[in-house]
């Protein structure tokens, strides 16, 4: 038997009374555990008479024992009883307690109250998306570009677009410097691949040529030493290289293996649908976006401090990974960017809080227009994800709890909902 009360904003307390054969079956249970730890001179360990024994065990301790063995229990059942959504561990507190029945109630922080404005009246715009033909042309100029052949100059001088072959070596106030340094590094000129003014001293060098160029480190570089420091790199170009495009024909459009992609009209129409396909995502990702902020600001919640805390160590730990898929750890990027994970959390808690709302507010209005997600939703969605990564659907339901990638699709049905 148990009850529930809301004590205050996330907060509740599940009060549940122990007794009858449950809690004199516990505290036989308590006594024989505790009876196995008594040591009595003359008998075996655990091994002497329970009148005995009971004279070295602390009636209080028996049922404080029963008590905390039951309570994990306890709080399972009250919390499936009424459908408590516990957001951090609760506090136990032992109202009452004797032989007859024990009466514990559990301090819990709960999921906060929501209050949501006219959710019904928000608007979901879609920018219209159109297609130039420059941006085909473009795009097209690019797909060149990448697929150009680097020829070596045997005479002339670097220009904006040439790959060169460099040696370079840098020094401030006459001294060298750690990783200033490169002995036949490609750099493209027009590349930005070095700081400012380093590869526009480099056009009109001929190969084989040396020169002393003069460039300034700007203020925000990385290195701490070098910030605003005036550099001369001497610097040797042992080639040049020129870019050499491709003519734009269907053979050319043939070699690209594109599917039922022959001609140059039929690549323009390709390239069309592309951008119209991209631009046409981008524009739903700013109107969903759009529509989640309309919903945090209609919304007002007292956020407990431990949801933040929660929502922090998930971002945190989505940023690690996307640090790692570019080959750097996040310590790594702190110490680069001179930031302490106090500084980094702190930047990323403004935009935790307005997640957790979003959040709590889409699970309101999932209630208030039963919005549910059944077997065939879960079940559709494990296909998808199985087809994405490439993995059976039991390896995938190893890695995604259900009932996790269950609240993720009711959420992401309630804003489709309110899109329509």
């Amino acid at each position: 038997m148990s009850e529930y009360k809301k004590i205050e904003n996330a907060k509740a307390e599940l009060t549940c009374t122990l007794d009858g054969d449950t809690w004199s079956s516990a505290q036989k249970t308590a006594f024989n555990k505790l009876a196995r730890k008594v040591e009595i001179k003359g008998f075996r360990k655990g091994q002497a008479p329970k009148n005995l024994v009971e004279k070295y065990i602390n009636h209080n301790e028996i049922l404080i024992e029963a008590a905390e063995a039951l309570a994990q229990d306890a709080l399972n059942k009250a919390v499936d009883e009424h459908s408590v959504t516990l957001i951090d561990r609760p506090e136990l507190k032992i109202d009452e307690i004797n032989d007859e029945k024990c009466v514990l109630t559990f301090v819990c922080p709960v999921l906060p109250d929501v209050t949501l404005g006219d959710y019904k009246k928000l608007e979901y715009k879609l920018d219209e998306v159109k297609v130039e033909d420059k941006e085909i042309d473009d795009q097209i100029a690019d797909l060149l570009d990448r697929k150009a052949d680097l020829e070596l100059k045997e005479d002339g001088a670097v220009e904006e677009g040439d790959t060169t072959v460099i040696d370079f070596e840098g020094f401030v106030d006459g001294v060298a410097f750690d990783g200033g340094k490169g002995e036949n590094y490609d750099l493209v000129i027009g590349s930005h691949a070095f700081i400012p003014g380093f590869e526009e001293q480099l056009i009109g060098m001929k190969a084989e040529e040396t020169k002393d160029i003069d460039v300034t480190f700007p203020d925000n570089y990385q290195a701490e030493n070098l910030k605003g420091k005036a550099a001369k790199f001497t610097v040797t170009v042992h080639e040049i290289k020129k870019k050499v495009l491709p003519e734009l024909n269907d053979e050319f459009v043939k070699e690209l293996k594109y599917d039922n992609v022959n001609t140059v009209e039929e690549l323009r129409n390709y390239t069309k649908e592309n951008i119209s396909k991209r631009k046409e995502d981008d524009a739903k990702n700013r109107a969903e976006s759009d529509l989640m902020d309309k919903i945090a600001d209609i919304t007002e919640v007292e956020i407990p401090e431990v949801m933040v805390k929660s929502e922090l160590d998930s971002m945190i730990q989505n940023y690690e990974a996307r640090m790692m898929q570019q080959g750097i750890s996040l310590a790594q990027f702190m110490k680069i960017t001179g930031q302490t994970m106090d500084q980094l959390r702190e930047s990323m808690k403004d935009d935790a809080k307005k997640r957790i709302k979003i959040n709590l507010a889409l699970s309101e209005i999932a209630k208030l227009e039963n919005v549910e997600v059944n077997d065939e939703d879960l079940n559709n969605e494990f296909k998808k994800m199985s087809e994405m990564y490439g993995m059976s659907e039991e390896e995938v339901r190893k890695y995604v709890p259900e009932d996790t990638l269950k609240d993720d699709l009711k959420l992401q049905k309630t804003l489709d909902l309110l899109k329509k």
